[in-house]
């Protein structure tokens, strides 16, 4: 199902797609995100506009959103399950694409407890899943939640979906992924990888169940700034692998910053040659500033442009 999104047209094209993130503040000031966007908009094709990540209070994704639109930047909404019901999950979205925005991103979202409101109450009236499906039911059958037929002006999203290739148990991993595209997903981030080989066999897999014919995956990458950063990484976050030759190549850097950019690009000329991918998805975390020389010295500037 076509819709207005930049981003599916190039994806549907044929090309191969670069996606970044920028989050909100933990203050009203949009300053910030919009000197990002200027910074980002000719080095990727859209960004993501991450929904109080981590369960911290953060200015909203859909405001962030209108102001990187006025910056010349297409945006991806996050839209998590954990605070809204399907009223409010509903009602937003709607508000959401009558300001302009095209792609969304469907996700559960961290638990309350890791962030700054651990005594909030969840919601998860819904989950992942269900949003995606719901919200491709919404666009294509032109029905709310509930199933009341929208009369006229559904809204058209590209509808997007998270997937973790390293968590526990490992063989699971295609199995969930293959249920988000049969609910509805159209493109897929994949967490940052860090374990090339781990990631090629999940690849393998995706292939076998030829996933990657129905769905754009976009492989995720971190640029580290420290060996601290990549232990912390290994040890401390559920579901993700950093492999030891990583954490020893930063900590005997003399520059750690450089040879974190220096890896980055690595994996992106190493990711660009697996088959099924389609993308990268570049997460500099508080580090934005680094994104255009990634994307020029991984050889994926200019971008390519589509009507």
């Amino acid at each position: 199902m076509k819709t207005e999104s930049k981003l599916q047209k190039l994806l549907d094209s044929g090309h191969f797609a670069v996606t970044a993130e920028i989050g909100p503040p933990k203050h009203a000031s949009a300053h910030g995100i919009r000197h990002h966007a200027h910074m980002l908009k000719d080095y990727v094709d859209a960004t993501n506009i991450t929904d109080c990540q981590t369960a911290i209070v953060r200015l909203s994704s859909i405001a962030s959103a209108v102001h990187i639109l006025d910056c010349g930047l297409e945006p991806i909404v996050q839209m998590t399950c954990r605070d809204r019901n399907r009223i409010a999950i509903q009602s937003d979205l709607l508000g959401a694409y009558s300001l302009g925005v095209r792609n969304l991103l469907c996700l559960s979202g961290d638990h309350q407890k890791f962030g700054n409101e651990p005594s909030a109450k969840n919601v998860y009236d819904i989950d992942s899943i269900q949003l995606i499906y719901l919200m491709r039911r919404m666009r294509d059958e032109k029905l709310f939640f509930s199933g009341e037929p929208i009369k006229e002006h559904e809204p058209r999203f590209f509808i997007g979906a998270v997937a973790n290739p390293f968590a526990d148990p490992f063989e699971f991993r295609v199995a969930r992924l293959e249920k988000k595209v049969e609910a509805g997903a159209e493109f897929i981030q994949t967490q940052c990888i860090f374990d090339m080989e781990r990631f090629e066999r999940f690849m393998e897999m995706v292939r076998e169940r030829g996933i990657h014919e129905r769905v754009h995956i976009l492989a995720g990458v971190t640029p580290l700034k420290s060996w601290r950063a990549a232990k912390y990484l290994q040890t401390s976050v559920s579901g993700m692998i950093v492999p030891d030759d990583i954490v020893e190549r930063l900590k005997k850097a003399e520059d750690p910053k450089r040879e974190g950019i220096e890896i980055c690009i690595e994996q992106i000329k190493h990711i660009r040659n697996i088959p099924g991918v389609h993308g990268v998805h570049i997460m500099a975390i508080a580090w934005e500033e680094v994104v255009p020389e990634i994307v020029e010295r991984s050889g994926l500037f200019p971008r390519p442009k589509v009507e």
